[in-house]
């Protein structure tokens, strides 16, 4: 007998691509000839639930609760009906004469996000872009029928999350077991109406869900709820990057009940073990990184040493059997590099495992996932983009890196002009001086278009406590050799590391408004420091000056941490200001507003000069 395994992305996640995992994870149990079929459940419920059918469904529901919010929404109900079907085939297809018909001014509801945009859109995309007008127009439908279930029908609903706000806090598994005891909603109805459609299709002996973030926990569990009762011979194994980073203390045996396995780190070997256990090839003691429920307590099989399988030595991922025509392209910013994440498909691939630098102090460097940094060659990875293509027919390629290495991207680059393979790609660097002018253009030449990496706190005191391994001089240098080959930049930008004053909160604000008006970066976006169980921070509180205030670990999940920063700014206050203000350079304009302006408090003046980062640029 051989195993037969199901590989499910429970919902949401991005919409615009098939998230890896699973692809992953087929391609390398097909090389050692365990039978894989994979399932984006995620993709298949949004494109079940925006359908004529169901949001006349949605509607009903909604009537028979008595609940009516967004009442724009509600009233003009039966134009949302009649038109999501056309709305969901042009973010599929983006075809030219659907576009026409959805820019006119009268032929899609105007619900509580249209009414804001301004009167034709003519500004921002000029006469002629009338495409993304109308995938913008489309988006915004969408995005209303959205709000209005999560109003109204289904608390839980998001577009590329599910429950999160239960995964998130879960230090116990409390509430996350009370709410599997309710009654399923509508559009849990239809998840598991898929699901069992899927699973009725063959005889499978285990089912595998991926858990990349908090909000695909309940959904996961959702399923496998309904697998245990109606299939209580199948077996459940789940893993991915929540249960990697958030359940390395797992204790409460609970969440056996609708799971036989959960698995630590990189998927590979952990699950071949459980096949060949499941195939009684090996007993229980052999399991590798695996949580298995013995005597209804919690049980880490772990036999040592584990089997590694070196990243240069597995095989490209299979993304045979995912629906390739259901992903949609969403434009929901304007901005020309946001809109990397939602808009267009691409094919993620790492090029290194691990990170190269693993030393930033917010960051789980403690864990597997980026501690052990593993290469490959060039050409092995120029065999694993030709054989995706051929498998998907998709030419770009996000490359899905914690921090692409200088050294391998120029291979890589080299290669692929030198194997004439052309493809379209971005990916995730560090600021580092290796990026010099010339190593831009040939990435450039190669089909780079974006590069995205964390210039943190826009300041250097703040920089080297954070062991990020640059300083604003070489940020400038580097964005700016990027920016010249017309490859768009993004910077990850963080506000409230420990001991960060208003001063430093201000003047960092002053150098990301040079970045851009020296046109070094297009695109960033600012998230307030969140102190995590496998950072430096978390390990190392006191170094760092901070209290950590809990919360209180209950055999569940443990990640995010709360703290006080007792030397440092009232961080949460300079949220909104830093926002508005880099909403303005994202548009290119408000470059002449003094930064006091964006804040109603007090905040201090600027100690930078002016011409700082065009000093830098001319040095």
């Amino acid at each position: 007998m051989s195993i037969n395994t199901l590989l499910i992305t429970p919902p949401f996640t991005q919409l615009n691509t098939a998230y890896p995992a699973t692809a992953y994870i087929k391609g390398f149990l097909e090389s050692k000839n365990v039978k894989a079929t994979q399932m984006d459940l995620s993709i298949e419920l949004f494109t079940a639930v925006f359908t004529k059918e169901f949001i006349d469904a949605i509607f009903k529901q909604a009537a028979m609760l008595g609940n009516q919010e967004l009442p724009l929404v509600w009233n003009q109900r039966q134009e949302y009906i009649n038109k999501v079907d056309s709305v969901m085939n042009y973010l599929r297809v983006q075809e030219v004469t659907a576009a026409y018909q959805i820019v006119h001014k009268d032929y899609l509801p105007h619900g509580h996000r249209r009414i804001k945009l301004n009167k034709d859109l003519t500004t921002e995309f000029g006469k002629l872009g009338i495409l993304d007008k109308a995938k913008h127009i489309a988006t915004l439908f969408v995005e209303e029928l959205g709000d209005f279930i999560n109003a109204n029908v289904d608390e839980f609903f998001s577009f590329t999350r599910y429950a999160e706000q239960l995964g998130r806090a879960a230090s116990s598994f409390d509430t996350i077991d009370d709410y599997l005891q309710f009654e399923t909603t509508l559009i849990e109805d239809e998840m598991l109406y898929l699901l069992d459609e899927k699973i009725q299709q063959e005889q499978y002996d285990l089912i595998c869900f991926t858990v990349p973030f908090p909000g695909n926990l309940f959904s996961a569990l959702r399923c496998a709820q309904f697998i245990k009762k109606q299939y209580p011979k199948l077996k459940i194994a789940m893993g991915g990057g929540y249960c990697n980073t958030e359940l390395r203390r797992l204790s409460d045996p609970r969440i056996f009940n609708f799971v036989d396995f959960i698995t630590l780190d990189d998927g590979e070997a952990p699950l071949l073990k459980i096949t060949e256990f499941l195939d009684s090839k090996i007993g229980e003691e052999s399991l590798e990184r695996t949580y298995i429920c013995r005597d209804s307590k919690v049980a880490y099989a772990n036999k040592l040493p584990n089997t590694i399988f070196h990243h240069k030595n597995l095989p490209a991922p299979s993304y045979i059997g995912l629906p390739t025509n259901k992903y949609l392209s969403f434009l929901d910013v304007m901005n020309p590099m946001h809109r990397m994440w939602s808009d267009g498909k691409w094919n993620k691939l790492t090029i290194s495992h691990g990170c190269y630098w693993k030393q930033c102090s917010f960051c789980d460097v403690t864990l597997p996932y980026i501690g052990n940094y593993e290469n490959t060659t060039a050409d092995d990875l120029v065999n694993k983009i030709e054989k995706i293509i051929s498998e998907t027919g998709i030419t770009g390629f996000h490359f899905v890196d914690e921090a692409a290495p200088p050294k391998m991207l120029r291979a890589l680059a080299n290669k692929l002009m030198e194997r004439k393979v052309y493809i379209t790609w971005w990916t995730n660097i560090r600021f580092e001086k290796t990026f010099t002018p010339e190593l831009c253009s040939l990435l450039s030449k190669s089909g780079c278009i974006a590069v995205t990496g964390g210039l943190e706190v826009a300041s250097d005191r703040l920089l080297a406590k954070m062991k990020k391994g640059v300083d604003i001089a070489q940020v400038a240098r580097v964005t700016k050799a990027f920016s010249d080959e017309n490859i768009m930049v993004h910077a990850y930008l963080m506000f409230g590391f420990p001991t960060e004053t208003a001063q430093e909160t201000i003047d960092s604000l002053e150098v990301v408004r040079q970045l851009f008006q020296s046109n070094c970066i297009q695109s960033a976006f600012w998230h307030q420091f969140a102190c995590t169980s496998h950072s430096p921070v978390g390990k190392n509180p006191d170094e760092f000056q901070i209290n950590i205030t809990g919360p209180e670990f209950k055999g569940f999940a443990e990640n995010d941490l709360y703290h006080e920063d007792p030397t440092g700014a009232a961080h949460h206050l300079y949220s909104e200001g830093l926002n508005v203000a880099l909403n303005n350079y994202l548009n290119y304009k408000g470059f002449e507003i003094p930064l006091h302006k964006y804040f109603n408090f007090k905040v201090p003046k600027i100690t930078l000069k002016n011409d700082l980062i065009k000093g830098f640029l001319n040095a």
